[in-house]
């Protein structure tokens, strides 16, 4: 059982409701864990979560159908007109850090680390068709297929692998097996050994008796695998991100329960991310994002570009 602590009702009487929840596969298992213990605590309201992924969700919650949109990556500029397209605000909240992992078969012996060029050279779009083998990503490795699995294409970790992996959101080579569901990336890379494949470290740690992570050496030629230690301190690069829930402004005044859930999720978040595999932010983070909320401060402050690599999430939110 976890211990969380119980927020006080603003509001007389019990507190009732249903909190409208989509978007990322990779933010889910940290808002389920922290809907979970919410509701243990507010019986009456309901927070369903939905997995649409972080494009998914966006449009859903651009298009007001949605309270909270769980994203794996900033707002992106389509998204942003979108939204204001159909007079949406939104309160951007991180929440959690997580390491991108790159893993294959358990039966792959000769890829325990790979250079970011090697994976650009795999992932590229010019490598469409062209690199095929394992044999052509270095000189040594065997003449056997590659098999490529990753995030589907409506996902923020497809859009943040590619900005960080290629130089580019958004851009890659289209001859792979994509899904938006992690589970169905799990299944494929473990039953394939010829797989080399990528999705949130959270998914990897659930099933890492049926994969193997590989290392990755961002240039300077050290192999660094994702953990809570590398991700945090930002030494595994470029592969480490923060995560984020994005909260529609007009329904704070609405619905008193959003408010509260909001408070539950930042006061707690730090404790069940870990539980379910990711990284907490720093107890400062936390801090400047219930200021961030509590002051309905809207907007992005990545100013809607997208994902972006190696940036301070508590140099840009005490800029606020």
């Amino acid at each position: 059982m976890v211990e969380v602590e119980k927020i006080i009702t603003p509001t007389a009487g019990p507190v009732e409701g249903t909190i409208l929840v989509d978007g990322s596969s990779t933010v889910a298992p940290i808002t389920q864990a922290v809907a979970e213990e919410f509701q243990k605590v507010y019986p009456e309201v309901r927070v369903p979560v939905g997995i649409s992924g972080t494009g998914g969700g966006f449009k859903k919650f651009c298009n007001g159908e949605t309270d909270i949109s769980d994203a794996s990556r900033p707002i992106k500029p389509s998204e942003v007109e979108l939204c204001q397209k159909n007079g949406i605000e939104y309160i951007e909240l991180p929440v959690a850090f997580d390491g991108l992992a790159v893993m294959v078969n358990p039966s792959n012996n000769f890829a325990a680390c790979l250079t970011v060029e090697e994976l650009k050279k795999i992932w590229a779009p010019e490598a469409e068709g062209v690199i095929t083998n394992w044999s052509q990503v270095r000189e040594g490795f065997p003449n056997q297929p590659l098999t490529l699995y990753g995030a589907g294409t409506d996902s923020g970790t497809y859009d943040y692998f590619t900005a960080a992996i290629v130089g580019e959101e958004g851009s890659s080579r289209g001859d792979f097996l994509p899904s938006e569901d992690d589970n169905v990336l799990v299944q494929g890379i473990a039953g394939d050994p010829n797989a080399l494949g990528f999705f949130g470290l959270a998914y990897y740690e659930e099933n890492q008796d049926k994969l193997k992570l590989v290392a990755i050496d961002n240039g300077d030629g050290n192999c660094v695998l994702p953990d809570l230690t590398t991700v945090s301190q930002g030494t595994y690069q470029p592969l480490s991100r923060p995560l984020f829930i994005y909260v529609n402004r007009a329904r704070v005044d609405q619905k008193d329960e959003i408010s509260l859930f909001i408070d539950f999720y930042l006061k707690n978040a730090g404790q069940l991310s870990k539980e379910v595999g990711y990284i907490p932010l720093t107890d400062e983070i936390y801090q400047l994002a219930q200021k961030r909320y509590d002051n309905r401060v809207t907007g992005s402050i990545f100013e809607g570009q997208g994902s972006t690599i190696g940036v301070s999430l508590a140099d840009l939110l005490a800029k606020e």
